[in-house]
């Protein structure tokens, strides 16, 4: 690559904390040292955050690439055009932030499938506001899947020694037993190798959690364990994969924090969410509030390069300015990397 690559970064919620760490991050010369950076939303969304946190900085809105600067202290917007905020207001659902919301990740989904970007980075959105203005997706992955016309993906979360991949992700602790089939863990094996080996990482092994307790525990305590993990893990074996499973899960999240696995396969969203915010959220007993929210989460599977922040949309803190920032900076350098990791391989 001759130049840095272009990250687009969307505004995520505007009634959120989205707008501002965004801007906060790329308050860091060491984001500019790495990438050229870019926002995606409304111009006077990232305004209003600006003025009301008295943040010194500028606003360059454009309306194509080739016009944006990439100069530090001058953040350059893809602006979508104006928004009406006296129909958002901070910390609060509303069908004209989850619209503003959506419209940014679209776009920034098309400026990567056109080449004009080489990488995607999201802010947090609302479930509900992106509901109620009549986009009915349960988040940001399958807003992905679906206008990347994606059909095998998978939700990588990755934060120091911690990366965990899900079989399933949105959907009902009842759904997500029924989903844990062997050719769906298969799958995800082979897009968490993808991914270790996307990030640079030498270690994959890959280890493999069971869903029941002490993983099934021959068919006492079900028979998932034995009748769809284990036969995916044996035939990822056959195929080359480094891979051992299923590890009873209370075992084995303590084992992937000191670095035994390059990755691990969780089964169901709470499973691989709860030990690995553990690791990356911390927070203030005294403040009430987090000190830093690390984490980042990599769409697999998808033709296109997506990080986020792997946090909500903190609607408590909104507008406050007391948000932290370290997850937006860690998803951007998760993006540069991946973007540069994927031009020297090709």
């Amino acid at each position: 690559m001759s130049e840095k690559p272009i990250i687009g970064i969307t505004m995520g919620d505007p009634a959120s904390i989205g707008p501002e760490i965004a801007v906060k991050a790329l308050l860091s010369k060491k984001v500019y040292d790495a990438c050229r950076p870019l926002l995606i939303g409304n111009a006077n969304v990232f305004q209003h955050i600006i003025n009301a946190l008295d943040i010194q900085v500028s606003i360059h809105s454009i309306q194509h690439i080739e016009d944006a600067k990439f100069i530090y202290g001058q953040l350059d917007v893809y602006d979508l055009g104006p928004v009406d905020l006296n129909a958002i207001h901070f910390g609060q659902v509303s069908a004209a932030a989850g619209d503003a919301a959506f419209r940014s990740v679209k776009k920034v989904i098309e400026l990567a499938m056109d080449g004009q970007i080489d990488a995607t980075v999201t802010g947090p959105i609302n479930k509900k506001s992106i509901s109620e203005a009549g986009h009915q997706y349960p988040g940001h992955t399958e807003i992905y899947a679906h206008y990347t016309n994606t059909k095998k993906y998978a939700m990588l979360l990755v934060e120091e020694q911690m990366r965990v991949i899900h079989v399933s992700t949105h959907v009902s602790l009842r759904q997500a037993c029924d989903l844990v089939k062997k050719d769906r863990i298969l799958e995800v094996i082979e897009l968490l190798q993808n991914g270790l080996i996307s990030l640079g990482l030498r270690n994959l092994k890959i280890g493999v959690a069971g869903l029941n307790p002490h993983a099934g525990d021959s068919g006492l305590f079900g028979t998932e364990d034995d009748e769809e993990i284990a036969p995916a893990v044996a035939e990822a074996g056959q195929l080359g994969y480094d891979v051992e499973g299923p590890v009873p899960a209370d075992t084995l999240f303590s084992k992937a924090a000191t670095g035994y696995y390059g990755g691990i396969v969780a089964m169901y969203h709470d499973q691989g969410h709860i030990p690995f915010k553990l690791t990356g959220f911390k927070w203030n007993p005294e403040k009430k509030q987090m000190d830093s929210v690390k984490g980042v989460n990599i769409t697999m599977g998808l033709p296109i390069i997506r990080t986020s922040v792997d946090h909500g949309t903190a609607f408590e803190i909104a507008g406050k300015g007391i948000a932290s920032e370290d997850a937006m900076l860690l998803a951007i350098e998760a993006a540069t990397q991946l973007a540069l990791n994927k031009v020297s391989s090709t």
